[in-house]
């Protein structure tokens, strides 16, 4: 079943809408969404090797744009839509304390939370709930979502077929350890915040 949606999902990377279908995944991910465009920037530079840099682009654009639309909820609509949003992903108390420090460390939550796997709709909708300067939050978010995005296209576009190659032959086990990171890093910030 895994490979079987590993190489529906590399097709799809292929696809002459692969673009469109980013866009709107990163868009919709720093506001909503629960799955992160990296699932679909690593087949598509697969796919397209010659269009990583476009690829990371795109993806950081949207991820931005849709992290501005992240920021509008919990800034005009956390009551109504941003705290039911919050509390279905399970993170009303991590939003309750990062609304308490994000006077002073809002740069650094907005760009941590650009970087790791924790829930950037999250981050997105606790800075506009909590009145984070929109200046700073933009800087911050395209900062962190373009070094993630870019290293990770830089990545898979340096190391090409062979990480591919690697992905595919070993690809339950690297489902694992990305299961295992994704895990553990919920609980580090959990603990941590």
């Amino acid at each position: 079943m895994l490979k079987r949606l590993y190489d529906r999902t590399l097709a799809l990377a292929g696809h002459r809408h692969a673009m469109a279908a980013l866009a709107l995944i990163s868009f919709a991910e720093s506001s909503f969404f629960p799955i992160p465009p990296d699932v679909l920037v690593v087949p598509m530079v697969l796919a397209r090797r010659a269009a990583a840099w476009r690829i990371a682009l795109v993806c950081t654009v949207a991820s931005v744009a849709g992290g501005l639309a992240g920021y509008g909820i919990g800034h005009y609509l956390f009551e109504t839509i941003g705290r039911p949003l919050v509390e279905f992903y399970g993170a009303a108390d991590e939003a309750a304390r990062f609304q308490q420090v994000f006077e002073e460390w809002g740069w650094w939550i907005v760009t941590g939370g650009g970087l790791t796997p924790f829930p950037y709709k999250v981050v997105t909708i606790s800075s506009g709930a909590a009145g984070l300067d929109p200046l700073v939050f933009t800087a911050a978010s395209a900062a962190s979502r373009g070094l993630r995005f870019f290293a990770v296209a830089a990545l898979v576009w340096y190391f090409g077929p062979p990480i591919r190659e690697f992905v595919e032959k070993n690809l339950p086990a690297v489902a694992a350890v990305f299961f295992v990171v994704l895990f553990g890093a919920f609980l580090l910030i959990r603990y941590l915040f």
